[in-house]
């Protein structure tokens, strides 16, 4: 190889301060989810969201705590009394707070979408994993049974689970358990069959990776981006059938407060006390729009083909 003395000097050029410039590092290397985070803070309706939603929960867990009164504690003496410096969203016709139901009631609804969230990761994500990567003749039995539950409409499920168990949250519960994961799964299925056939795939098969060690350490978390982006729009919908349930009288019974109960109780005096219905009304619609807003600032930060 010919050394660098011997190439005559008219050869070599000094570097120009633009080319210089180019070699310079724009900014610094991140990781996959390091950038998700940086476009999703750029994104004000879904930081919004995220503390709206934060802030719902902090109010669920610290509100009632700092107050003295109970979610069951009845004033006769303040019957559907108004908003007022003692009692904040006023009170029903029993005379109860309607601040503290308000925020039991959301204490329910973040139960209802924590319930949701473990159940689509425990059981739709490992459903749809295994029949997306299987293929074949379990896929296809997998999925029947998929279609099969899909058909159940949730409202006359939880209504046959009420005559067995008895109205209240455990039905609520069960209802979501046993149905709610069949929207995860064919996600999840989806993803897999277009990731099962990648290099890393076949090398893993290669190596001797077990199809469980293939399904859990390398398909499932390539495909966890869409996953939590699915999640996080499906809770929305499960907070909204809970309320639908307790709003016709399949959720909490009383005294429990639930949004859904708090909307439905409220009806009887609409006319004269509208305030009744629009604070249980209100916190519904803002708990879904944070979600809603959050899960399209998700899908938008962890979509890898808008990495740039």
């Amino acid at each position: 190889m010919e050394s660098s003395k011997s190439i005559p000097r008219t050869m070599w050029e000094p570097i120009h301060a633009e080319d210089r410039e180019k070699e310079k590092i724009v900014r610094p290397s991140m990781t996959y989810w390091q950038d998700a985070w940086r476009r999703l803070k750029k994104d004000p309706m879904a930081m919004w969201g995220l503390i709206t939603i934060l802030i719902i929960i902090a109010m669920a867990i610290v509100g009632p705590m700092m107050s003295s009164i109970t979610y069951s504690d009845q004033d006769l003496t303040n019957i559907n009394e108004g908003p007022s410096a003692k009692h904040w969203f006023g009170t029903d016709s029993h005379g109860r707070d309607l601040y503290i139901r308000v925020l039991y009631g959301a204490r329910i609804s973040l139960t209802v979408a924590m319930v949701a969230t473990i159940v689509n990761f425990f059981i739709g994500v490992l459903y749809g994993g295994i029949s997306g990567y299987m293929g074949g003749r379990v896929d296809n039995i997998m999925m029947r049974i998929v279609d099969i539950i899909f058909t159940i409409p949730p409202t006359l499920y939880a209504i046959v689970l009420m005559v067995v168990v008895g109205p209240g949250l455990k039905s609520i519960m069960i209802t979501l358990g046993t149905i709610y994961w069949v929207n995860m799964a064919r996600i999840v299925r989806g993803q897999i069959l277009a990731l099962k056939e990648q290099e890393f795939v076949l090398a893993a098969r290669t190596l001797g990776a077990s199809t469980w060690r293939i399904l859990i350490r390398h398909l499932i978390p390539n495909a966890m981006g869409p996953i939590i982006v699915t999640a996080t729009m499906l809770i929305p919908g499960a907070i909204f059938t809970e309320s639908f349930l307790s709003f016709i009288g399949l959720g909490v019974s009383a005294p429990m407060s639930s949004w859904g109960t708090l909307a439905s109780d409220s009806l009887g005096g609409l006319r004269s006390y509208p305030y009744q219905l629009f604070f249980p009304s209100a916190a519904i619609c803002l708990t879904m729009l944070a979600f809603n807003f959050l899960g399209d600032g998700l899908r938008d930060a962890l979509d890898p083909r808008l990495r740039k």
